[in-house]
C-alpha cells in the first residue's frame, strides 16, 4: 500500500511541488516514506530560506495532504 501511496506522492510532487520551488531557484528531494511519514530534503534556494519550514508546511504538507491522505506526515532531514 505505501508503495501506491508514493507513487501518488511522486506524481504531486512533478505536477505541483517541484515547478513552483525551481520558479524560485529550489528543488525537493523524496528521502524516504514509512509509516505515513514523508522525509524530504528541500535543495537549492529553498535549502537555506528563511521561509523553509513554511513552504515544508504549507506548500509540500498541505498540497500532498489534500491530494493523496489527510495522515501523512511531512518532515524535513
Amino acid at each position: 500500500m505505501s508503495e501506491n501511496i508514493l507513487v501518488q506522492i511522486n506524481e504531486i510532487v512533478d505536477k505541483y511541488i517541484r515547478p513552483a520551488l525551481q520558479a524560485d531557484g529550489g528543488d525537493i528531494e523524496i528521502v524516504d516514506f514509512r509509516d505515513n511519514t514523508l522525509s524530504v530534503r528541500l535543495q537549492g534556494a529553498c535549502s537555506c530560506c528563511p521561509h523553509a519550514q513554511m513552504t515544508l508546511e504549507n506548500a509540500v504538507g498541505n498540497t500532498i495532504r489534500q491530494a493523496v491522505s489527510q495522515d501523512i506526515i511531512v518532515r524535513s532531514v
